[in-house]
């Protein structure tokens, strides 16, 4: 599986460093003192980057042509004159295992357990007595970029290989060390993945101290980078509900302060600096509560470039702008895509428009450049705009209430059992839209990178749960708005009406829904139903239109394996919601996902049984001889199910068990991961409990194309 070692191995590394030596030493800087040196480090840590890409190393699977030039092809040379200046390289994947040269770990050289039976040009490589990084780095040097080594602090990738078989990134340290893991596949923990391990091992961070050494000693890098976001559970205190202790911070801090007097040891010998970088969460007291003290590791000088943020971001830049600036480092906006699911309709969180948008605001904030996560086609347009404000300014952009959105797959709420706690911004997406009484106004502020160019014609954007268009203002100017396709309104913005920074929007649900209007929301599964319905793809499950209704079958039993269609219904938990759904089950298990944010339950539909789960109640009956009328009613701590008119569960004072991750949304579909089921839906109708619902807002800047060019 892995390349452990080999005849003449540990002979290639030790050349491997001598020739990285003497390349540091032909490129150095005089650093024949701790002083001289660490005035060097400032200065290299303050150098212009306008754009910082990280490149997660999946580039050594190639699909044809197997050489350095086709490596290279993927994913850097098309890069050459770009705003990227810097490449932040990881060749780390779960913990143990990498993609470089190493006797510390295993070396991945496999390639048939990877999907689509690509090639691993990593043993090419080593056949010719070089490796990924080793590539990377000379390609860089060549090329007049700079190149950080990038190590994912506790990647989980290998968590979801199936019983009967390893994940391909398997390392032989996890093999060795059960214990030092959160859990086991068939036992989880709360938080996190159970293929983490547990920084308050120290072989654990031994281990990892070692890794970066061999890496300092044998590769000619520019920096390395301890990336804490991928994944963000460190201790096994956190992934078991609580909070990071001082003593598990103070552990997590001796390894930081071990890499970097290792860093400027090394730097020393070599004559030239090896920055510190970290990517962590944006926040000071989300990072302490999972074990990072990094404000306390800016005041010690041991971080030389901070990346805030990834895959959510808790604060304006301007947080972590003032954070950086107060210990003199500079710091750089991680800008990742924004979720994948709940992004169809007519506006793209991850086009180029948003991007620019996203991009503006953090340049305008203060940041020192542009880092992207997660970007991987090096022809996409973002490598040669997002540097420049200027020019971006004159481009079209999409400005979002919430760019990344709320419904990800890496949230605070996943990684800490307050981290609901620690949002400063507002969450607002198709996927978690606001709740708010009718009558009343919904105040947003909308951030906005830069005035809009003359000549350019900007509008406002929302989708809500009512007909016709409900009152909004900006700035305190009112708008004239258009209803337009799928719920979604349109309002002109008149010149001079919006401003660069923070600009308040207020939205006021005046008509509501129609008075004798029975239910909210009507999907008659006769089509793909529109925004904010959202059905992420599962392997191994359909849904296909049969007999004038929805069949949504999951005929697999790998994790992972169901398909259920979501509407985020924001339901107040203190109002009475009710579901109605038209159903008849083909075979094995369905089921009906009700949850108000503060709780949740599943209703199962079997074949021969209706069930609810957390009530642990159930109802004979046969529930496929016909389509039978299911309504589902909740509010406060009471459940009741309806089959046909008649009550046929009983819940009340049971809906208790807490909604996962805070969600609040109607589910139905098929199944889950280790069953299977089929059933065939008719219809489903819902009543919200009569509140507005505001599931989007952005607002489109489309500018003149005279001043594009």
């Amino acid at each position: 599986m892995f390349l452990r070692s080999r005849p003449g191995y540990a002979v290639a590394v030790m050349a491997l460093i001598l020739v990285a030596a003497s390349a540091g030493a032909q490129r150095g800087e005089n650093c024949d003192s701790v002083e001289a040196y660490r005035q060097a480090r400032a200065e290299t840590a303050h150098r212009q980057r306008r754009v910082i890409f990280n490149n997660d190393g999946d580039d050594h699977l190639l699909a044809d042509e197997v050489s350095r030039e086709a490596f290279l092809a993927k994913r850097t040379t098309p890069l050459l004159g770009s705003h990227v200046d810097t490449i932040s390289y990881c060749t780390s994947r779960p913990f143990g295992a990498f993609l470089h040269r190493t006797e510390i770990g295993d070396i991945i050289t496999q390639s048939e357990p990877f999907r689509g039976k690509p090639t691993n040009v990593v043993e090419h490589f080593l056949e010719r007595d070089t490796d990924p990084l080793q590539v990377m780095t000379e390609f860089c040097h060549e090329n007049g970029l700079e190149i950080f080594w990038s190590m994912r602090m506790n990647d989980t990738h290998d968590a979801s290989y199936p019983a009967e078989a390893q994940h391909p990134y398997w390392s032989s340290f996890k093999q060795q060390h059960p214990e030092l893991l959160f859990g086991t596949r068939e036992d989880r923990p709360e938080f996190g993945n159970w293929s983490a391990v547990d920084y308050a091992s120290p072989i654990v961070r031994d281990f990892l101290f070692e890794a970066f050494r061999e890496v300092c000693k044998g590769y000619d890098v520019d920096g390395v980078e301890m990336d804490f976001f991928r994944h963000l559970v460190f201790f096994r205190t956190v992934a078991e509900g609580g909070q990071a202790t001082d003593e598990e911070r103070a552990m997590m801090t001796d390894l930081v302060r071990r890499i970097r007097e290792m860093t400027e040891t090394v730097g020393m010998e070599r004559g030239r600096p090896i920055l510190l970088t970290m990517r962590v969460p944006d926040s000071v007291p989300f990072c302490r509560a999972i074990g990072l003290d990094i404000e306390g590791w800016l005041e010690d000088e041991l971080i030389d470039v901070l990346v805030a943020a990834g895959d959510f971001r808790l604060n304006p830049w301007e947080y972590s702008v003032q954070l950086a600036e107060t210990h003199g480092v500079p710091v750089y906006a991680d800008l990742d895509p924004a979720i994948r699911r709940g992004l169809q309709g007519p506006f793209d969180r991850n086009s180029i428009e948003a991007h620019r948008a996203r991009a503006l605001n953090a340049w305008r904030a203060g940041v020192d450049g542009i880092y992207l996560f997660n970007h991987f086609n090096p022809h996409a347009p973002w490598w040669r705009e997002l540097g420049e404000p200027a020019t971006m300014r004159s481009l079209d952009q999409l400005y979002f209430v919430s760019a990344m959105g709320g419904a990800g797959y890496l949230l605070p709420e996943r990684a800490l059992s307050s981290g609901g706690d620690y949002w400063g911004l507002p969450i607002l997406h198709p996927t978690s839209p606001m709740l708010f009484t009718r009558e009343e106004s919904l105040e947003l502020p909308l951030r906005v990178g830069a005035e809009p160019v003359d000549g350019a014609q900007t509008t406002l954007h929302l989708l809500i749960n009512q007909p016709q268009p409900p009152a909004v203002t900006l700035n305190g100017v009112t708008l004239e708005g258009e209803a337009g396709a799928d719920g979604w309104s349109a309002y002109a913005v008149p010149a001079g009406g919006v401003r660069a920074g923070e600009n308040e929007v207020a939205v006021t649900a005046t008509g509501g829904l129609e008075q004798d209007a029975e239910w909210d929301v009507v999907y008659e599964c006769d089509t793909d139903p529109p925004v904010p319905w959202g059905a992420p793809p599962r392997q191994g499950c359909e849904a296909t239109m049969q007999d004038d209704a929805l069949l949504i079958a999951d005929r697999a039993t790998e994790r992972g394996s169901y398909l259920y269609y979501v509407y985020p219904w924001a339901a107040d938990p203190e109002r009475t919601v009710v579901a109605e759904l038209r159903v008849r089950v083909v075979s094995g298990r369905s089921g009906i996902i009700v949850s108000n944010g503060v709780a949740e339950e599943e209703i199962h539909l079997h074949t021969d049984r209706v069930t609810a789960l957390h009530a642990d109640i159930e109802h004979v009956m046969d529930t496929t001889d016909a389509f039978h009328t299911y309504r589902v009613e909740i509010a406060g701590e009471d459940i009741r199910v309806y089959v046909d008119d008649v009550l046929a569960l009983d819940g009340s004072g049971t809906l208790t068990h807490p909604a996962h991750a805070g969600r609040n949304r109607l589910y139905f579909g098929a199944s889950s991961s280790p069953s299977t089921g089929a059933a065939l839906w008719e219809s489903v109708r819902l009543r919200t409990g009569g509140a507005a619902i505001l599931y989007d807002l952005l607002l489109e800047i489309d500018c003149p194309e005279d001043v594009n060019q």
